[in-house]
């Protein structure tokens, strides 16, 4: 048997008696959040130095500290983070339903956390890019021309085809998180950091949409950049990428600062092991 509870210190298990570990929340949180905003300045410094102006020569390495390569490390950790808050989100449903809590709610912590280990799914295998390449390849062999059909949506849609498909999802799931969070979440410091762990997500998604369009669309502000000072096309196409990854990762690093907190509001709880034979004898 296993015990959490508040305080500060690490108990041991000896002859089947309970061991308490025991976290400080508010440090931990806090540690958590150093390490983690360290981690991704790191990873950008690293991308700026040695991939960028190629401070190491070598492609694979360069590949490696490329934030904005699907197979990066930038892209490990990120999925790692996600994965991480949507197991702390499983273990508040699996906490919550032990407390009796109401059905709507427990399946309301059960979609979330579905939905974020989905997403650390997709970034580790590139689902929603992927997703989006099928579709547009369905629809070309359908012979389903610009005029008719998908294939006038797909045509007349200015970006990448997995936002046509996708973005609906990530709206609507964004908006449950809030509404669904906004509820649960009863002081405003956690909801400040919900907005603003949304926004980053917004404003990346937004990058992206803007990194889709053709450099003759007016909208297109990367183009614009490039046309309007003397950045060169590939630094502005580089760094714009690395903005959008960062805020995506700084965006998940809140996310899971603000499970964490609210899954150290339950305090004490016990995980029970059953099914083995525990330790009888003195030695």
């Amino acid at each position: 048997m296993a015990a959490l509870l508040p305080g500060d210190h690490i108990g041991s298990v000896e002859n089947g008696k309970e061991a308490a570990i025991s976290i400080n929340a508010a440090r931990f949180n806090r540690n958590l959040l150093i390490f983690l905003i360290a981690c991704e300045i790191f990873l950008v410094i690293i991308d700026a130095t040695i991939n960028y102006s190629r401070w190491i020569d070598i492609s694979a390495i360069r590949r490696l500290s490329n934030i904005a390569r699907e197979d990066g490390v930038g892209t490990w950790f990120m999925s790692t983070q996600t994965l991480l808050a949507g197991l702390t989100l499983l273990l508040i449903f699996l906490v919550q339903r032990g407390r009796g809590v109401r059905r709507r709610v427990l399946a309301g912590w059960l979609l979330l956390a579905g939905f974020f280990i989905w997403m650390a799914v997709d970034d580790a295998s590139q689902i929603h890019e992927r997703l989006g390449s099928t579709f547009k390849a369905a629809v070309e062999a359908s012979g389903d021309g610009p005029a008719t059909g998908l294939g006038r949506v797909l045509d007349v849609f200015p970006s990448y085809p997995w936002q046509l498909i996708l973005m609906p999802v990530f709206a609507l799931a964004g908006l449950f998180l809030l509404n669904f969070l906004w509820d649960q979440l009863d002081d405003n410091r956690a909801r400040v950091k919900l907005i603003a762990a949304l926004g980053c997500f917004a404003v990346a998604v937004g990058l992206d949409f803007i990194e889709g369009l053709e450099p003759e669309n007016s909208f297109n502000l990367y183009a614009i950049i490039k046309g309007s000072t003397a950045l060169s096309g590939d630094f502005v196409d580089h760094f714009s990428k690395s903005l959008e990854e960062t805020l995506e990762m700084l965006g998940m690093t809140i996310f899971l600062s603000i499970f964490f907190l609210y899954l150290s509001r339950a305090g004490r709880f016990l995980v029970e092991f059953t099914g083995v034979t525990r330790p009888t004898g003195n030695g």
